[in-house]
């Protein structure tokens, strides 16, 4: 009986102690030496090898960096390859800008969803790239022992560019592989990846907005949520397995490793890991960029593109044309604009001043106490400090010049983009001699027909009454924000002759304006004319608008060389300062690993918010008034005949759920897996109370927002009637324990019990 009371006594003590997740987004190849052991302490069951391994196929290889383009330095958002025909998971809001441009008024799948039911119908992405990670590499030591430590600012960047260039140009394997050489800790530590990088990459589902993108605008960033955030595309390769551009002859990929998924429940204080390419990080950024942040580089681009949303989305809700070709642009501009409020909100609510200017007297105290750091460090925070205040002075009259301005209206760009036809015109005027000048003419030529070629996706999702108020309203922004003697000399003339009346200046330059219409562009480019292009209202003010940004820039004092030196010291000094600490690198659009649990929590003094949100949620938030809260009429249905099939737990559909793993913008589609590595979820958001992490961690109030498996492969089969997607895929069920064994009973004689 004692025994049996020390073993119990021991499993309560022992059950009050929780091993914490590490903050940090963390590179694979630092996995067994950092972070293994705290990962199997919280009960991860993979090994190394099978997480990171370059001669076998492992959890990295299913991992996805999604791009733009056949070279990318860096990936908007993260996916996941979930079976071995090259299914790949993602978010919704990912795929957005591919799935609207598959959209139109007699297609438009970003209101009703779109699903292939035969690889023939999965649709083709112009200039969608899929990156999987073949390697890592450190080579800090085949670049900063070749710098001269004399060497700074771009007399560095070039050393340092003359050294990688060789490196990358060896790695790539003769174009095979793509090759990227980042800097970390400040530029302390230099790390290769080497990419293999798939440019067919297909939609093949994606649910309506209505599920996708549930909650819009208001439910952003918040929890509770009830979004079914994902989509889902296929990579394609040759047929001898390798990278290739689209072709109706190209095959599914065959992926050395994909994520089976796993339908257990979520249960409180799982193990939770999340792989992606988290986009940016400064959590080393000092007190007085804090304050450079919240005061004047924030509220201007809160401004700015509050305003432009504003517009939109008066001319979005009166027509559903304008509404789908608006969709993508107002979606990302909106993201940005509320991160941006929420970070400020965070920082003040979790006095993070105050925080990084306590640690910062720590470091100068640690500096102050020997005089080799002294002298290797002393002025590092000043530095700093002084060129955070120097470019405050001026930087929101930057942001303006930019966003406002040169980035206001659409017409102002599209301008801009005849820039290089005027020079050619200039050149061709000026040339004399008659054989040159059939050569020059020959580049007019070419750039006309560049031009014409343009037209259309340049028309595609314009309309020219909404982009008219654009402007009326960004001109007034400017007007209002920018120094007098930065005006542009047309604005100012324009201004006065309407008396301030934005409305009346847009109406007018955009009449008078060559490419304000598909029509009038195409007549100018038939007869294109120097003088005409000299004259044209929108062309003047691209240039002077451009001016006017030159100008701000050059008024802008930012650091320079000693700047940079600073800011790579003091990372280095507060590495030093902290001998025992593991340190992880600011996020950088590298592929990282963060770990966690499955975790509630307690925002503010007596409010709870539970780990899971179930599709009751998403009914009781419904809304027909209301774009962003409007439920499919099926949804319903299957809600009220409870028809879940085999993804729903005890009458009930999880539709979401949260974890404490640390990510960023870029994590966006990324895996959250268990301890197995088998697929739970889709992280696609973070959390209101924690806006500010990319500048500290607030473990108490942290989360990441996760769609969950169940959710996904519902609406896959339930709702799109998309079953043949589902059986693609590698499903995995923990069978339930075994039944304990039956008890014997036996009789025994009575005894007599003596006291």
């Amino acid at each position: 009986m004692k025994k049996l009371s020390y073993l119990f006594i021991f499993v309560i003590l022992i059950s009050g102690i929780k091993v914490k997740a590490d903050e940090g987004m963390w590179l694979p190849i630092f996995l067994e030496r950092l972070n293994y052991t705290d990962m199997q302490k919280m009960g991860l069951q993979l090994t190394p090898e099978e997480i990171y391994s370059v001669n076998n196929g492992s959890l990295k290889d299913a991992i996805v960096g999604l791009s733009n383009g056949p070279t990318p330095q860096g990936f908007f958002c993260t996916g996941e390859i979930v079976s071995n025909e090259g299914l790949l998971f993602t978010n919704h809001h990912c795929g957005f800008g591919n799935i609207q441009k598959h959209s139109d008024i007699d297609h438009d799948y970003l209101a009703d969803g779109f699903w292939a039911m035969s690889r023939d119908e999965e649709l083709p992405n112009e200039g969608l790239s899929a990156s999987i990670l073949y390697r890592m590499e450190d080579v800090t030591d085949s670049i900063i022992p070749n710098i001269s430590d004399t060497l700074a600012g771009k007399d560095r960047s070039a050393a340092i560019g003359e050294i990688t260039s060789r490196m990358k140009k060896a790695a790539s394997e003769d174009g095979k592989y793509n090759v990227v050489i980042k800097s970390f800790f400040s530029g302390n530590e230099y790390y290769m990846f080497v990419y293999e990088v798939y440019t067919d990459v297909r939609l093949v589902g994606a649910p309506p907005s209505s599920i996708g993108k549930f909650g819009g605008d208001t439910d952003n960033w918040m929890w509770p949520r009830h979004t079914g955030d994902f989509s889902i595309f296929r990579v394609y390769t040759a047929p001898d397995g390798s990278p290739a551009e689209y072709s109706e002859e190209n095959v599914p990929m065959k992926p050395k490793h994909h994520l089976p998924i796993n339908l257990d429940p979520v249960k409180l204080n799982d193990f939770s890991m999340i792989w992606g390419f988290p986009g940016g990080t400064e959590r080393n950024l000092t007190s007085s960029g804090i304050e450079f942040k919240v005061n004047s580089y924030y509220p201007p681009i809160i401004e700015v593109f509050g305003k432009k949303l504003e517009v939109w989305k008066e001319h979005m809700s009166q027509d559903k044309e304008v509404k789908i070709k608006y969709a993508s642009n107002y979606a990302g501009i909106a993201n940005g604009w509320k991160l941006f409020i929420g970070q400020t909100k965070g920082i003040k609510d979790l006095d993070l001043y105050n925080e990084k200017k306590a640690f910062e007297d720590e470091f100068q105290a640690w500096i102050d106490s020997d005089e080799d750091r002294k002298a290797k460090y002393g002025n590092v925070l000043e530095i700093i400090d002084q060129s955070n205040k120097d470019k405050s002075d001026g930087y929101s009259v930057l942001i303006f010049a930019s966003l406002s301005g040169i980035g206001g209206a659409e017409l102002i760009g599209y301008a801009g983009d005849f820039s290089a036809l005027a020079t050619f015109m200039e050149k061709y005027k000026e040339e004399k001699d008659k054989s040159k000048k059939e050569k020059k003419q020959e580049k007019i030529d070419k750039e006309v027909q560049k031009l014409k070629d343009g037209i259309p996706s340049q028309f595609k999702n314009y309309d020219m009454a909404t982009d008219e108020d654009v402007f009326a309203a960004m001109t007034e922004l400017y007007v209002k924000n920018i120094p007098a003697d930065m005006h542009p000399e047309l604005l100012v003339d324009l201004v006065k002759k309407y008396k301030s009346d934005y409305k009346a200046i847009a109406a007018y330059v955009f009449d008078k304006s060559n490419f304000s219409t598909e029509a009038k562009v195409m007549a100018f480019l038939d007869k294109p004319s120097l003088k005409t292009l000299e004259k044209d209202p929108a062309y003047i003010l691209t240039n002077e608008f451009r001016s006017s940004l030159m100008a701000a820039s050059a008024n802008l004092k930012q650091g320079g060389d000693e700047l940079k030196t600073a800011n790579r010291l003091y990372v280095e000094g507060i590495r030093k300062m902290q001998p025992d600490k593991k340190f992880y690198p600011d996020a950088n659009s590298t592929l990282r690993f963060s770990y966690g649990e499955i975790l509630d929590y307690y925002p503010k003094d007596a409010v709870h918010f539970d780990y899971v949100t179930h599709l009751s949620g998403v009914i009781a938030k419904e809304d027909p008034e209301n774009d962003e809260f409007i439920v499919p009429e099926k949804l319903v249905e299957l809600y009220n005949a409870k028809d879940y099939g085999p993804y729903g737990q005890d009458g009930k559909m999880i539709v979401c759920y949260l974890s404490n793993n640390d990510i960023t913008g870029g994590n966006s589609g990324s895996p959250v897996m268990n301890a197995k590595g088998e697929l739970k979820g889709i992280a696609f958001d973070g959390n209101w109370e924690a806006m500010s992490s990319d500048i500290a961690f607030a473990p108490k109030l942290q989360r990441t927002i996760v769609v969950d498996i169940h959710y996904v492969l519902f609406i896959m089969d339930k709702f799109a009637g998309a079953k043949h997607l589902v059986d693609e895929l590698t499903i995995n069920v923990t069978p339930p324990p075994p039944p304990p064994p039956p008890v014997k009973m036996e009789i025994v004689d009575e005894v007599e019990v003596v006291e």
